[in-house]
């Protein structure tokens, strides 16, 4: 492989940001652990990371790729790889197709029905590039790219669906919806001129922080169900009660007239809620004790 190709797919997984995968790939990992029982078997777990990391890499590539031209219009993200003539859209559009295909392959090693469902699943992650040119809502659209995950897990795991798997989705979707608005405060100013549509645009900032607020509201409405509806013991209820402290942190950190402390908010408090949630319903069910489901 070429110096110039190495460097290329370095500047891309920059442009994802694979790291980022931490805030989703935990609650998927929730999912399988629900699923399971407990923990599922290695090569499960393995197929069940590989397929979670490849469809967001390339949703995210998809994603630089559409909004190229938009990135390059704001301040905030005209820096991006495409915009600043880092990578061509070419390349990126092959990352995008190569990484597809492992997620197809992962999907193919795991079961039957989570390779008949990946391309749904794929159709719904890159979909949400498009919804912010028409609606307000985009950031439910993220939030649902997001919520499949747990779902997708437990079809891993069981090679069935069970329509409870759908309450994890809910709370994943609106605890992704409700940051996504925050992290939309960024670009206020820019949006309306833009032609973007986002929560922020049409509510203001400080409407959005209320609607942000409301949607996390929501979403530990979800967590709670979800705990009794698996029946999870004390340790579980114990990550969804410090979840809610975190989520009241993470409200306190940003003001409408202060987003200094929105990357704080953003990422360091995300990632925390969502490896809280996979380690203490993971604990739940290896020191409590199994359940049936």
């Amino acid at each position: 492989m070429s110096t110039s190709v190495l460097h290329n797919i370095r500047v891309t997984l920059d442009m994802i940001k694979w790291e980022h995968s931490f805030l989703t790939l935990p609650f998927g990992l929730t999912g399988a652990v629900i699923a399971a029982n407990g923990i599922p078997a290695w090569r499960t777990l393995l197929w069940i990371c590989v397929a979670m990391v490849a469809a967001r890499s390339a949703a995210m590539a998809f994603n630089r790729l559409v909004d190229a031209d938009i990135d390059a219009l704001n301040p905030r993200t005209k820096i991006r790889a495409i915009p600043a003539g880092l990578l061509t859209r070419a390349f990126v559009f092959w990352f995008t197709v190569a990484t597809a295909l492992i997620f197809f392959f992962a999907a193919w090693m795991l079961n039957p029905l989570s390779f008949y469902l990946s391309p749904v699943a794929l159709v719904i992650i890159c979909g949400y590039s498009f919804t912010k040119r028409f609606t307000r809502w985009a950031h439910l659209f993220l939030g649902l790219a997001m919520g499949i995950a747990p779902a997708a897990a437990w079809i891993a795991v069981r090679g069935t669906i069970d329509p409870r798997i759908l309450i994890v989705t809910g709370a994943v979707m609106f605890w992704g919806a409700g940051f996504d608005i925050l992290y939309g405060c960024w670009d206020y100013d820019y949006d309306p001129a833009a032609g973007v549509h986002s929560v922020p645009r049409f509510f203001g900032i400080a409407g959005a922080l209320r609607m942000a607020r409301v949607f996390h509201v929501v979403a530990l409405a979800f967590f709670a169900w979800m705990l009794f509806s698996f029946s999870l013991g004390w340790l579980a209820v114990a990550g969804v009660i410090v979840t809610a402290l975190a989520l009241t942190y993470e409200h306190s950190l940003v003001k409408a007239n202060d987003l200094s402390r929105l990357n704080a908010a953003f990422f360091t408090t995300n990632g925390f809620i969502s490896m809280l949630i996979l380690f203490t319903v993971a604990a739940d069910r290896l020191l409590l004790g199994h359940r049936g489901l």
